[in-house]
């Protein structure tokens, strides 16, 4: 299923629902979009697209889009470690005095000698990566953020807006929670709707969009740079439709959620 936006008489945005960009929602989240159909600032009417004509959208935007996915995915990491470090010394470099390490380096060493405590469960090879990055001036780290950005956001980003006509990227910003598992580490059952917002710096934002089996589901409002504005208004207009969300049940799992436990009983003869 897909969503388009449409004034009086062009389509003037192009909402992806089943599959946003580059991944599929987990099971249930298009059912609450299929449950909002709401009216946008400037008269703009969304529409759900039947479920039919949805992968001729989504595939053409995925195989568009592939090619910055690609270029980001190369460097992305390179960025991340470089400016880790780099952040995290300045942060560091103003915490209380109670604070022991001042560095990466410093928190590396003193990881190691409290590996009982701090390291039972997983490494720190990330931490290890980022100390033999070389700074912020180092030409790898420059190029590798300028080839990320660009995929993200002029190729990303603002091509995805021009050729589809579009306003505005929108579509599930995760799947629902997933558990901790301490053997296999992260399981997350799908991806997300911020990778291109994050690495090219634009504007992302995310409202309560409904339950997944009890369990709460954003949605993510992607646009290019300056269009905050817009953003808000899109996310204000789909929170009136939504409606008041609902209030958090507090369970010790979600096995234990009204949502699901009436299903893990025993059958009894």
């Amino acid at each position: 299923m897909s969503i388009i936006v449409r004034p009086a008489a062009k389509a003037a945005g192009l909402f992806l629902g089943a599959a946003l960009l580059f991944a599929l929602p987990a099971a249930g989240q298009a059912d609450i979009f299929e449950a909002h159909e709401f009216t946008l600032p400037n008269g703009l009417d969304v529409v759900v697209v039947p479920n039919h004509l949805s992968p001729v959208v989504v595939q053409a935007v995925v195989y568009k889009a592939g090619a910055a996915d690609g270029a980001i995915g190369k460097n992305e990491l390179t960025v991340l470690l470089t400016e880790f470090k780099a952040d995290l010394a300045t942060y560091l470099k103003g915490s209380p005095a109670l604070i022991p390490v001042r560095t990466l380096a410093e928190v590396i060493a003193f990881n190691q000698a409290h590996m009982r405590q701090e390291l039972p469960l997983f490494g720190q090879e990330l931490f290890e990566q980022a100390q033999k990055t070389k700074g912020l001036d180092d030409p790898a780290y420059k190029k590798a953020r300028a080839t990320s950005f660009h995929a993200a956001g002029p190729n990303g980003i603002d091509r995805l807006l021009k050729e589809y006509r579009v306003v505005a990227l929108v579509g599930p910003t995760m799947p629902p929670a997933w558990k901790i598992d301490a053997v296999n580490g992260d399981q997350i059952a799908g991806g997300g709707a911020g990778s291109l917002a994050a690495v090219a710096g634009y504007p992302h934002l995310t409202v309560p969009m409904g339950l997944v089996k009890g369990l709460p589901v954003g949605l993510s409002f992607i646009g290019p740079k300056w269009s905050e504005a817009r953003l808000l208004s899109l996310g204000y207009a789909f929170e009136q439709a939504r409606g008041p969300f609902p209030a958090p049940k507090f369970s010790r799992s979600i096995e234990e959620s009204p949502a699901i436990a009436p299903h893990m009983e025993p059958v009894r003869p």
